[in-house]
């Protein structure tokens, strides 16, 4: 709980401007939150939740140091996808990615989750607030295709039910599907 009320605190500061504020790319605002490792353990969870196959694109929104991308290439032969806004995270993913030896199944790019054509993914994982959760929400309704899984560590999406939960190293993991569209 505590973890979760310095998220909120730390995303609060960002949307303000006051974090982030210093590092802006070209077109693209600063990072919506500010960025903290999703634990091994969670990652974990989260990718056997979705059901991970060497048939998945999974893009993570926020993606930080790339762990979660890198993790299904190298756990089930998933391709990935990074999303992050920070340069310093996507050069850090990067890096992580070449290291790890996968960098012919992940991708890490720079760009703002909320524009970024994620139509490709089977399945996305976000570690971000309930307010961007639910501000993303309408994008993944629209953009991904039905039954493309949509994984969160620790916060929900308002109204819309998980399928799942889980609980691991005190905190919460969220999977939902895409639903069919309504004729």
């Amino acid at each position: 709980m505590q973890r979760r009320k310095f998220l909120a605190g730390l995303g609060a500061l960002s949307l303000s401007g006051l974090v982030g504020a210093q590092e802006r790319g070209a077109a693209l605002r600063g990072p919506d939150v500010i960025f903290v490792p999703t634990p091994n353990e969670v990652v974990a969870t989260m990718l056997r939740m979705a059901a991970i196959t060497k048939k998945d694109t999974v893009y993570d929104l926020g993606c930080g140091d790339g762990r979660i991308v890198i993790t299904a290439a190298q756990r089930y032969g998933a391709r990935g996808v990074g999303i992050d806004i920070d340069p310093e995270r996507v050069a850090e993913a990067t890096e992580n990615v070449a290291k790890a030896g996968v960098a012919d199944r992940v991708k890490i790019i720079r760009g703002d989750l909320f524009e970024a054509d994620i139509s490709a993914a089977t399945v996305v994982t976000l570690y971000l607030l309930t307010d961007l959760n639910l501000k993303l929400r309408p994008k993944l309704l629209r953009d991904l295709k039905p039954g493309t899984r949509v994984v969160s560590h620790a916060f929900a999406m308002g109204d819309w039910a998980p399928e799942r939960t889980a609980e691991v190293s005190g905190t919460t993991v969220y999977l939902w599907r895409i639903p069919a569209r309504k004729a």
